[in-house]
């Protein structure tokens, strides 16, 4: 089987479970985000597949070739952490020729693979400038070059832009999934940051307590949760109790929901629906009617937060569809079938 392959991995610690019975293949050339809450597990994980821990339970495969008891210096993968772990008394090129050298390549070719890589991260002309005169973005670069030194089969990177600040965050957010597009490497970056992975990822995949919860491109994870703590988690949403009338018709907050029927043998759920989906309009045109609890405005959108009948529910909008709301006010809602997501309870 080609890719990347995990077989049933587990890893205790004691009587704590860190990753419980994982399986999952990653095609090559493929982004994956490791998504997850902190002590879900994601980077255990991560640091299995580095081999920086040996799992207790389960198999990992690279093209069929099992390299579960292979030492992390023998399975050319490259990784950058959370600390980038840069040598402070070496210069900008040192610390990238520093896997080439202790490998035994020629001056001649670390400069060469030196330069190249420089290129490719935009820092060219840095060999020789000291780690210390550089910026957070600069040091992610040099950080990323290094671990490409080698042109490494995979490309692991644990939570590798937290430090930085938002705006430059999202900047190598793009420049790193560009990166990784133009060489075709198979990666995978642990984050906690939905906007990342929604960013970067082909394949998200969400963990909780040690566990897949579900394995999707982003946009499918959005749309499509396969359960509450994953609708929860990805974003924002409304999780509304919902059960079914004598009709199966799914009913929340003391009203059905035009359309939208409840799973055949399915009495009680959880419906998930994003607060962009939610409409709002006047109060005698909707079958579901609160009242306005507080209004944010945030310039590019404005956030609504509805009272029905002591259900809470947030509705989010644009300043054009905008209707003139305060707190105290009476509103309709209106939740589109086609965007519900019955969930078990």
């Amino acid at each position: 089987m080609s890719g990347l392959v995990l077989k049933n991995i587990s890893k205790r610690f004691l009587n704590f479970v860190a990753v419980d019975h994982v399986s999952l293949s990653v095609p090559h050339g493929t982004f994956v985000c490791l998504l997850g809450p902190s002590g879900c597990g994601k980077t255990t994980l991560l640091r299995m597949i580095a081999g920086l821990e040996e799992p207790t339970e389960g198999r990992i495969l690279i093209d069929g070739v099992d390299l579960t008891g292979l030492p992390t210096h023998k399975r050319n993968f490259g990784m950058v952490f959370q600390s980038l772990a840069l040598f402070p008394h070496l210069s900008v090129g040192e610390n990238i020729a520093y896997p080439l050298r202790i490998r035994g390549r020629s001056q001649a070719e670390q400069q060469v693979r030196v330069d190249e890589l420089l290129e490719l991260v935009q820092l060219p002309g840095f060999a020789m400038r000291p780690v210390s005169r550089l910026s957070g973005g600069q040091r992610q670069r040099v950080a990323i070059a290094r671990a490409l030194a080698l042109s490494p089969q995979l490309f692991l990177l644990d939570e590798p832009l937290s430090a930085l600040d938002a705006k430059l965050r999202e900047t190598m957010q793009v420049e790193l999934r560009q990166l990784q597009q133009k060489l075709g490497i198979t990666t995978i970056v642990v984050t906690h940051d939905q906007r990342e992975a929604m960013t970067m990822a082909d394949l998200v995949v969400v963990m909780g307590e040690g566990r897949i919860r579900q394995v999707a491109p982003p946009i499918e994870i959005y749309r499509r949760p396969a359960d509450a703590f994953v609708a929860d988690f990805i974003g924002s949403t409304n999780l509304l109790s919902v059960e079914a009338d004598e009709a199966g018709r799914a009913v929340t907050a003391g009203a059905p929901v035009a359309g939208l029927t409840m799973p055949a043998g399915m009495r009680k759920a959880v419906m998930s629906i994003r607060p962009e989906d939610v409409h709002l309009t006047k109060a005698d045109q909707a079958a579901h009617v609160g009242r306005v609890t507080f209004v944010r405005d945030l310039g590019g959108t404005i956030e609504t937060y509805v009272d029905v009948g002591g259900t809470p529910i947030i509705a989010v909008t644009t300043p054009r569809e905008r209707l003139a709301l305060s707190a105290g006010d009476s509103v309709g809602i209106i939740l589109p079938a086609e965007h519900c997501v019955v969930l078990p309870s």
